[in-house]
């Protein structure tokens, strides 16, 4: 696989060339997911008949776009992310008898699968600083679902026959290690882009018309409106008015 996996906006990551494909409903989000079930590598070995030759992952990114109290759409919104993560299991050549193709899909499967119980150790470390996302494409995938803001469900499979106690133990261990990774997931609220255009519009528009209600009371640019001073006569005229305003109770005179 040489695909490359690069960091996305706000912490995430992608695959390069990888398509997106929006679905509308829960049929069509089914469908997606049985196309990339039909596209799994498999291959025989003495011991499965129909071995994954590869980690399978299923993306569903989910949008939901919230209502403001204007009725137009205005709102926060809420994304979230739900990978279905189906891990091939690790195989002893000396076991699985395989060889060629298959031999070299094992090896990096186990290799990956390493890597991964790496994350998972440091991320149950306390004070741990660095924690080795990079050393594989699975784990550089895997990032924002193994610790931080994530929830995360492991299922460990087992063969429980005698002659796999070894890989059942190793299983268990690994599963094991996984629990102890302490985790704060929380919701990643943005502002809806289309909303907050919106909102910039309409505080455009009522800062134009502050504008225009301030130029009307504004005798030139940037200048405050003058008035004439009241004339001798004038001011004679409305001083008995004013003392009879001013001596009365407040009603009518």
């Amino acid at each position: 696989w040489d695909r490359a996996v690069g960091a996305a906006a706000g912490g995430g990551v992608f695959v390069k060339g990888l398509s997106q494909h929006l679905a509308g409903c829960e049929e069509e989000a089914l469908r997606l997911l049985f196309e990339g079930e039909a596209n799994r590598a498999i291959a025989a070995h003495q011991l499965n008949k129909s071995s994954s030759r590869s980690h399978t992952i299923f993306t569903l990114s989910v949008e939901l776009r919230g209502r403001g109290g204007g009725g137009d759409g205005d709102g926060a919104m809420l994304t979230s992310k739900l990978n279905l993560v189906d891990l091939a299991g690790s195989e002893r050549l000396s076991k699985t008898k395989s060889a060629g193709t298959v031999a070299k899909e094992a090896q990096h499967i186990n290799k990956s699968l390493s890597f991964l119980e790496q994350v998972i150790i440091a991320l149950g470390e306390k004070n741990r600083e660095h924690i080795p996302y990079r050393s594989s494409k699975l784990t550089h995938m895997l990032k924002d679902s193994l610790g931080g803001n994530c929830k995360t469900i492991m299922i460990a499979n087992v063969w429980a026959e005698p002659v796999h106690l070894e890989e059942t133990l190793s299983t268990c261990n690994f599963a094991r290690r996984m629990m102890r990774v302490q985790q704060e997931p929380s919701k990643n609220v943005s502002e809806d882009p289309a909303a907050l255009v919106r909102k910039l519009h309409r505080e455009i528009a009522e800062l134009k018309q502050e504008l225009a209600a301030h130029d009307a009371f504004a005798e030139n640019k940037g200048g405050a409106r003058k008035y004439e001073a009241y004339s001798a006569a004038q001011r004679a005229d409305l001083r008995p008015m004013v003392l009879r305003f001013l001596q009365s109770d407040g009603g009518p005179t």
